[in-house]
């Protein structure tokens, strides 16, 4: 039982470091929410306006919790690579010989990325306004109760490069790099639905494919939509991000405990 209060605390603590930090640097307050402006407001308005005719599906809400969904993953990814500051100022070292689970430590330092991203999911809703687009309360809700298991999935994605790369730049090019085009493979703005060849195995890969698929299978369910939008049964998502997220996080907390073991 003391073990697990122990480990319990780290999380926690953890956490509670990397959302002081977050409040305490403005240019990260203010990539938070502008990021959706770009994102959403001139990518996806451009999509809505060029690309939508013809769908069986109302475009708008579609996209919207497609970028909501992507915002939340890509924020988290993001926002680990401050893993590598922790490494260059010797911190992480610190945190290393204490008595705790090295899982606990990265855990705690997803959960903290996710509060940055769960901002950016403000200034998507804003832009979404702006456009036209709305989603219930309800809804909102069904997104956020989801949005632990999304984050957890991303940051554990991008725990394998900051495992393997300990230069800050390039940390942010190579999750830049893995996140970007998630978007476009995994369903956020565009349907997947009769991707083949390359890139259906690509988007059969990303994570990111089965957090989308998921929230849409709970928002869309017992709605005259629901076959054209979602692609596979709630539970085999449910299982796919699991998965996927247990093997990530495993292969990138061993990459990371490893570096900070052999400096």
């Amino acid at each position: 039982m003391n073990r697990a209060f122990r480990e319990l605390n780290t999380v926690i603590t953890v956490m509670a470091r990397d959302i002081t930090l977050l409040f305490k640097s403005l240019s990260t307050l203010i990539m938070s929410f502008a990021m959706p402006i770009v994102m959403m407001g001139m990518i996806g308005g451009s999509l809505a306006q060029n690309m939508t005719r013809g769908l069986n599906f109302q475009f708008g809400p579609f996209m919207l919790v497609g970028m909501l969904v992507n915002m939340m993953f890509m924020m988290t990814s993001m926002n680990m690579t401050s893993f590598v500051d922790d490494h260059q100022t010797d911190f992480m070292q610190e945190m290393l010989v204490s008595p705790v689970s090295r899982y606990s430590l990265v855990v705690g330092k997803i959960f903290g990325s996710m509060f940055g991203a769960i901002l950016s999911l403000t200034g998507t809703l804003i832009v979404g306004l702006v456009m036209g687009i709305t989603l219930h309360v309800g809804q909102l809700l069904l997104i956020l109760a989801l949005s632990p298991l999304m984050c957890l999935s991303g940051g554990a994605l991008a725990m394998i490069l900051i495992g393997l790369i300990k230069n800050k730049t390039a940390a942010n090019m190579a999750v830049s790099l893995v996140t970007m085009p998630q978007m476009f493979l995994s369903g956020a703005i565009i349907p997947i639905n009769n991707n083949s060849g390359v890139l259906f195995v690509i988007s059969r890969c990303l994570p990111m494919t089965y957090c989308l698929d998921l929230t849409r299978a709970i928002l869309y369910a017992g709605t005259s939509e629901y076959d054209n939008i979602v692609m596979f049964n709630p539970l085999i998502n449910f299982a796919a991000i699991v998965g996927l997220t247990i093997v990530c996080l495993v292969i990138g907390t061993f990459f990371f405990a490893r570096s900070e073991k052999n400096r």
